[in-house]
């Protein structure tokens, strides 16, 4: 039997960032394989890789959906998954874990130090003992896509097929990045995608056809991202004094909330605005603290660290509005914890939530400058309490029948019924 042991996770502050938290995670014997009989059909088997996981929680919204994808998977379903032994922007491995297989329910997650050789070899062995119905990458760009790509075109790995989630990479915001890198990088690795005959998981209608642009000959499977939300909200309670706005997110330019501090400046009545999040790109921070001094005194700015996931809900529940003009998203996991916390949400059009945040009390930003932005703050923060808490009410309501509507077998159950049906 294996040894259950705690993991380390940050507190919903810096300040109380060494606090412990319990893990579903076990140590692995990857040798310890229960193997099918003839009354137990083999197990559709995928190897599923992805840059970051829990333990960790910095990398955002996708650290939890694939977290959520392991949990919903059915029992037909025998997941292998590596990932890195850190979290991101850390240089320290998860205590207890690098170089070593877990357990999270019925997955067995090798967490892998990338600089280490005979962890690779280790990794290796085990991943070449197997037969994989199915190779599922969480980016398009990112070496823990690459390399298992190749590795099963050369075959050192045997895999049936491959399903790539692209993640919000071919978004406009997030192809302008190092664009002409990614130029380049496209005209050699599409035709190696195509040869291997590649499935594409979007989450929306809108990144199946992003996917279709770049890829005009993709099969393409749409399925939302996992979420283990509740099905209710928070309900909401009024709260006074002057409105109370929030940012949760990864500080990076993508997110903009740069823009969100320029905006407050232009704001006539009185506010109170919170940042959480890590801190992932040192000189947008700097440009933004820069900002936050300019502010004048009827704005009360404030840094508060980073968020553990278990603590983001009851953080939203605090907050009249959660203020968030993303450049672009292909699902928003954050968006749909703010609502589930009965708070509404100004948000960009670059995010498949715009119907559900108009009619959940929020607002959506179809042009989205500095200008606008402010206005529709403006506009919030003049709102009486008993106004602001109707709004609330809308939120919960309108995520109430969003969770609704939320069913059906997971992307890899997806795949695999698709498979068997041909």
């Amino acid at each position: 039997m294996a040894d259950t042991f705690d993991i380390l996770r940050d507190d919903n502050t810096a300040a109380a960032a060494k606090a412990t938290h319990k893990s579903p995670l076990t140590v692995h014997d990857p040798r310890d394989v229960t193997h099918s009989t003839e009354s137990n059909p083999p197990p559709y088997r995928v190897l599923l890789t992805c840059d970051f996981f829990e333990p960790g929680f910095r990398a955002g919204g996708p650290v939890r959906s694939v977290a959520q994808l392991l949990d919903t998977a059915s029992p037909a379903i025998d997941v292998t998954m590596v990932t890195r032994d850190r979290d991101l922007g850390s240089n320290e491995p998860y205590p207890g874990l690098s170089g070593r297989w877990a357990r999270r329910g019925a997955a067995r997650i090798y967490y892998l130090d990338p600089g280490r050789l005979h962890q690779w070899h280790a990794m290796l062995r085990t991943l070449r003992s197997s037969t994989f119905d199915l190779l599922y990458v969480n980016s398009l760009w990112a070496m823990s896509s690459i390399l298992p790509i190749l590795a099963a075109q050369t075959r050192i790995i045997q895999v049936d097929r491959v399903l790539l989630a692209p993640r919000g990479e071919l978004a406009a915001s997030a192809l302008g990045v190092k664009s002409r890198k990614k130029r380049l990088f496209l005209r050699v690795w599409r035709p190696i995608l195509r040869r291997l005959k590649v499935y594409w998981h979007a989450t929306n209608p809108h990144e199946a056809q992003l996917i279709r642009d770049l890829f005009p000959w993709a099969r393409i499977e749409m399925r939302r991202n996992e979420v283990s939300l509740p099905p209710e909200p928070i309900p909401p309670e009024g709260i006074g004094g002057s409105p109370r706005l929030v940012f949760i997110g990864r500080i990076n330019p993508i997110k903009n909330l740069a823009k969100v501090i320029e905006a407050l400046a232009l704001v006539k009545r009185p506010v109170l605005f919170d940042v959480y999040g890590p801190i992932e790109d040192r000189s947008y921070w700097a440009e933004c603290q820069l900002l936050a001094q300019r502010l004048p005194a009827s704005v009360t700015f404030s840094y508060r660290g980073e968020l553990a996931p278990e603590a983001v809900r009851s953080t939203f529940a605090r907050y009249d509005m959660f203020v968030f003009p993303t450049q672009g998203e292909n699902f928003g996991h954050v968006i749909a914890e703010s609502l589930s916390a009965s708070c509404p949400v100004i948000c960009s059009d670059e995010t498949p939530w715009s119907p559900v945040l108009r009619a959940g009390g929020g607002a959506v930003l179809t042009d989205a400058t500095v200008a606008t932005l402010a206005h529709q703050i403006d506009h919030f923060a003049q709102r009486s309490e008993e106004e602001r808490l109707a709004a609330r009410r809308a939120a919960g309501q309108a995520y109430r029948s969003w969770r609704a509507e939320t069913a059906g077998p997971n992307i890899l159950d997806r795949i695999r019924l698709t498979v068997a049906e041909r």
